[in-house]
């Protein structure tokens, strides 16, 4: 547990960002949306491709690992037949997008090809610019669907993009979707007020958002950080805490100054890979055979995971 020092380190960090594997699913069908309810707890059909390379779009150009369904797992594979989803994904305040890597590669594995841009990695970080590159990051997998020669060629879901992200790239996740009326739909890990403000940026959406969080948090906290981006969203929202999830609970493996929860990293992770993935298996994919799982009975009574929400 923090000692009182920690937490105010932990606080200052805040005040900077404002800031047993599941057997394999059925692939959603990523044209028509049709799939049963399978668990995505656990890795979907898909193996898990990624890559690293330099996006160029909209006037930026940063690196970015991206992860996709692949025939193969691993560097480099062929892109799997069919055509996806298209996530951004935002880091976390000073972490490496290597924290992210089980999660990135598991919604790739249920079929949503995922960008992670390593820019704004530093110690003074511009939110905004950050919210730009996730944006450009959509728009240049939208592009390289249709570019002849690129390895995404004919693979891009173009009408189905979404937003994601870790504190900071939380909260950048919701700028950016205040700027893109192309979004579909936002689901994010313990995100971060920021400035310019993700409350207010909330406030003037209406798309599907998800806000996951850990009711054990010290850094990004539910009090301070998604209660109020929440109270401010306008329906279609929710608000699912994690009983026991800490901040760093979301990411592969702890980093300086992180806290801890009353349940471990490796309980946290597959709860908010579930989290994540239904909401965009809904949202993104149209399965709307996962309308129960993220609005009705097993949602409202998770033992696991608190549930707030309007449609």
């Amino acid at each position: 547990m923090w000692r009182r020092s920690a937490v105010a380190v932990a606080a200052a960090l805040a005040l900077v960002l404002p800031g047993t594997a599941a057997a394999a699913a059925t692939p959603p069908d990523t044209a028509t949306g049709v799939t049963s309810a399978a668990d995505p707890s656990g890795p979907g059909a898909y193996a898990a491709g990624y890559v690293d390379t330099t996006v160029s779009a909209s006037g930026r150009s940063f690196s970015a690992r991206i992860y996709y369904p692949a025939t193969t797992a691993g560097s480099g594979q062929p892109v799997a037949t069919g055509r996806f989803p298209a996530i951004a994904f935002g880091h976390g305040f000073f972490q490496s997008v290597s924290k992210y890597y089980s999660t990135l590669g598991h919604l790739a594995s249920w079929g949503f090809i995922v960008l992670a841009p390593t820019s704004q990695g530093g110690l003074s970080p511009s939110h905004s610019a950050f919210a730009d590159d996730l944006n450009a990051a959509l728009t240049w997998a939208v592009a390289q669907d249709g570019t002849a020669g690129s390895r995404f060629a004919g693979h891009v879901r173009t009408d189905r993009l979404g937003l994601s992200g870790h504190s900071m790239g939380g909260g950048a996740s919701l700028l950016a979707a205040a700027r893109n009326p192309q979004v579909d739909a936002v689901a994010n890990l313990a995100a971060a007020e920021t400035n310019p403000s993700a409350k207010a940026a909330a406030a003037t959406l209406t798309l599907p958002v998800r806000l996951i969080a850990g009711d054990r948090d010290t850094i990004a906290g539910v009090t301070d950080h998604q209660r109020p981006i929440y109270t401010a969203k306008p329906p279609t929202k929710q608000l699912r805490i994690i009983k026991g999830g800490f901040h760093c609970g979301f990411m592969d493996s702890s980093s300086l100054f992180c806290d801890s929860g009353g349940i471990t990293r490796a309980a946290q992770l597959p709860i908010s890979k579930r989290l994540l993935t239904e909401w965009f298996l809904l949202y993104l994919a149209g399965n709307t055979g996962y309308d129960d799982a993220v609005w009705g009975a097993p949602a409202q009574t998770d033992p696991q995971v608190s549930f707030e929400g309007v449609r």
